[in-house]
């Protein structure tokens, strides 16, 4: 059976990139295994540095879930579901959920459920984020999203990108947009004024992004709107609605969005709203003298939900003869509580899980169906947790020290923040022994706070049996963080392990 003590963690700190193979031994050349945990580490890359909001990176696992045969299904619409096929939604394009019914399915059956989060910390673009210029520079209006911009975004060069409403005809259409070379920066201090670099800094005053310089020109050209506001936060003023936002917003900002979706300067007034944010516009990039680590900007948790996604669309292979329902759902806004409609808070999950098994039972699905469905389900939470820190040894239980490149974290926490409990591990320790994958443990000191995951609210909202286990990370909510180069695809593989197992080791489990 995989360790879940000091065995992971002996071993951890020695595993490079050439001791493992980067072709697959399976058959299938698609198909994770130990020996291939390698091939992952690139595409993930790419995918960090290619989607940097939570709206590229769900368009970016939309497509390639068509591409692997899925079918998108809309919440506005009748589904017509059948076994053996694969189908997702999405909800407000920054949270998806994606499925493969079993050949075998037969109604009341279970469903294996790998959950986390694709949304990160971030700098949001406030609703009237042109502010004055201060000593002819041109500012941004930003607001934080959980707790970023913080200390790690100082001098950091900063992309824009997310979502634009646009007006077409009569239609409201959205694009995504991403402005992928530095325009932002927050500067700092030197410390040669002494006290007032030290900080504690007010956010709202003294961490106010840089875009550019005053424009004094007299062949400056101003943004046309269709006449102006003489209250910029009045937005919304019948057919000038996009004139009265556009006004509301850095004229140069609006050029340069403009430009990056083909509109003419005489249309911008056609832009209806936005949600923009700032990004790191460093990519993804592997290192160390092996090449063993991955630096990267949103690892958390983009990781865990790119290698829920990718063992999902693996895992098509041996699902013919299963009986269950194998899902993975990423969700928005953990970070800042999953409050939101499209949040784990919200009902999208069970909403979903209830419309697929109705869809395939032909009826509506009663209390007594979906209380079978979810006491036969399990739930994999899995967002990243802490690697151990080398300078701050102190922090951490000697054995519940996770290491990079070497497997899944089973997270624990006496006081509920997450859902792991004896039954639980054992379940996944047994999935995970089908794949030869090792687990390793964390739990936090008792005189140090834990976080949550979208685990205990999913549980406790459904009754679905539940874990924590997510891939490890340095420099959690930085600007910038680290992982094992080989911890993309270690996670795919006992992912993999997790939704073709689970299905027969429950069989283990029922009395």
């Amino acid at each position: 059976m995989p360790s879940l003590g000091n065995d992971a963690l002996t071993q951890g700190a020695r595993v490079k990139v050439e001791e493992l193979p980067k072709k697959a031994e399976s058959s299938n050349p698609r198909q994770a295994t130990r020996h291939n945990a390698a091939k992952y580490t690139q595409p993930f890359c790419e995918f960090l540095t290619k989607n940097p909001t939570v709206f590229h990176a769900v368009q970016a696992i939309k497509d390639e879930l068509e591409e692997a045969g899925f079918t998108a299904m809309s919440e506005r619409n009748e589904w017509k579901l059948e076994a053996g096929k694969s189908y997702y939604v999405s909800r407000n394009g920054s949270a998806l959920i994606a499925f493969t019914v079993g050949g075998q399915y037969k109604s009341g059956n279970g469903a294996a459920i790998l959950a986390g989060h694709v949304d990160a910390l971030t700098a949001k673009l406030k609703p009237v984020s042109q502010v004055p210029n201060k000593a002819g520079y041109v500012q941004l209006g930003v607001a934080q999203y959980a707790g970023a911009p913080n200390t790690t975004w100082w001098d950091r060069d900063l992309g824009i990108g997310g979502r634009v409403l646009i007006k077409e005809g009569d239609k409201i259409v959205t694009k995504l947009v991403k402005l992928d070379w530095p325009i932002a920066r927050i500067p700092t201090l030197a410390p040669h004024f002494g006290a007032a670099a030290n900080g504690p800094f007010n956010p709202e005053t003294q961490m106010v992004p840089i875009i550019g310089l005053e424009d004094t020109s007299s062949s400056a050209t101003p943004i046309q709107t269709a006449e102006p506001f003489s209250n910029p936060s009045l937005i919304g003023q019948g057919s000038n609605y996009g004139a009265s936002f556009v006004s509301t917003q850095p004229p140069r900002l609006v050029k340069a969005i403009g430009n990056a979706l083909g509109l003419r300067m005489d249309t911008y007034s056609s832009i209806v709203n936005w949600e923009l944010e700032l990004f790191d516009t460093q990519p993804a990039t592997v290192g160390g003298l092996d090449k063993e680590f991955i630096f990267a900007g949103r690892i958390d948790d983009k990781l865990c939900s790119w290698a829920a996604v990718q063992a999902l669309i693996e895992s098509q292979d041996q699902s013919k003869d299963s009986s269950i329902i194998k899902v993975a759902a990423l969700f928005d806004d953990e970070e800042i509580g999953s409050l939101l409609r499209q949040g784990a808070r919200g009902n999208f999950l069970p909403q979903t899980l209830e419309r697929a098994v109705c869809s395939l039972a032909g009826s509506a699905p009663g209390p007594d169906l979906m209380g079978r469905v979810y006491a036969n389900s399990f739930l994999v939470s899995s967002d990243v947790t802490h690697a151990v820190n080398p300078n701050f040894l102190n922090v951490y239980l000697e054995n519940h020290a996770p290491h990079l490149n070497t497997g899944l974290v089973v997270s624990a926490d006496s006081n509920g923040h997450m859902t792991t409990d004896a039954v639980s591990t054992a379940v996944l320790t047994r999935c995970a022994d089908t794949v030869g994958a090792k687990l390793q443990v964390f739990q936090i000191r008792n005189d140090s706070r834990s976080g949550g995951t979208v685990g205990p609210m999913l549980s406790s909202m459904t009754g679905i049996r539940a874990i924590d286990a997510g891939i490890p990370q340095l420099s959690m909510h930085s600007i910038r963080a680290t992982t094992g180069s080989l911890d993309p695809g270690l996670g795919v593989i006992c992912f993999m392990g997790f939704l073709n197992a689970f299905e027969k080791v429950d069989m283990e489990f029922r009395h």
